[in-house]
């Protein structure tokens, strides 16, 4: 578990780099800059899964299991487009002025993953858990209530992504292996974005080039966390990534207003209260 939430902090962290770079690139279009992160990302976990006999064992269990049961690929169709979709949205709502909407998404997003958890997997809430859920409904609600409504950003990262979980977990392709090939799929997409890209005159591939390795890095973090605990912890853990996102949609020129404070604290409250629920946790199994 220890494990798990240190590469999910991790992982968010990198996301929120990710995103303010996106937000600051000029002169390339997000289609490009997408292409470019699925390419240079399919790049560095083949070495992975080649060169390293752990990871090379991993993979090849994974198409074991899809060369039995060839009805899993249709589990694997479904999670790479999604998770593609998602990929997409990260590099185009920071360019186009979406930043503060898609923070909004990943607020909601460990309530929905909660719900999800509970009525699909049957997983049980600690009682400070609930009270964690309960303080980020708050902040939550609040913010829906001054939002106007929600955004098709938000709509699409917290409805989306628990579809995708769900679905890798149906079919146990929780692993970084099914991820691979998750982005092996998206590969000729991302060849089309890049060749049909249209870059300004001494525009800089090197901000594209990090966001690629970062990503990678992340997206194996991210998941790898995901596959270690349950689905409503991981859910919870997920606020770490929306208030990094806040911070850099600020930096980024997006307003926030006093009102926002009445969100943002309880979600803060809600994040210490899982703290000291994993440390008690950790304490009482020792």
């Amino acid at each position: 578990m220890n494990r798990g939430v240190l590469a999910s902090i991790i992982a968010s962290a990198l996301f929120a780099t990710i995103f303010l770079i996106s937000g600051s690139l000029s002169g390339i279009g997000p289609n490009e800059v997408y292409g470019w992160r699925i390419v240079l990302t399919l790049l560095i976990l083949v070495p992975v899964y080649a060169l390293v006999p752990g990871r090379r064992a991993e993979m090849t269990a994974l198409l074991g299991r899809v060369k039995a049961r060839p009805g899993l690929l249709v589990y694997g169709a479904i999670a790479s487009s999604l998770v593609g979709v998602q990929l997409w949205l990260f590099m185009y709502a920071p360019m186009n002025g979406f930043a503060l909407a898609t923070s909004l998404g990943y607020f909601l997003l460990p309530l929905v993953m909660v719900v999800v958890g509970r009525l699909f997997f049957a997983e049980k809430l600690s009682r400070w858990q609930q009270i964690a859920v309960a303080l980020a409904a708050v902040g939550v609600g609040h913010q829906l209530l001054f939002a106007g409504g929600l955004a098709w950003p938000t709509l699409l990262i917290c409805l989306g992504y628990p579809v995708y979980f769900a679905a890798r977990r149906r079919a146990r392709f929780e692993s970084n292996a099914a991820f691979t090939l998750e982005i092996l799929f998206l590969t000729p997409l991302a060849v089309y974005f890049i060749l049909a890209g249209v870059r300004e005159p001494g525009s800089s591939l090197v901000p594209v080039f990090a966001i690629g390795i970062l990503g990678a890095v992340a997206m194996f973090l991210y998941l790898g966390a995901a596959s270690l605990l349950s689905l409503s912890i991981f859910g919870l853990l997920s606020y770490v990534e929306p208030v990094l996102l806040l911070v850099a949609a600020v930096a980024m020129g997006e307003q926030l207003f006093l009102r926002d404070a009445f969100t943002y604290a309880p979600i803060v409250l809600a994040l210490t209260v899982l703290a000291l629920d994993g440390f008690r946790s950790s304490r009482s199994l020792r």
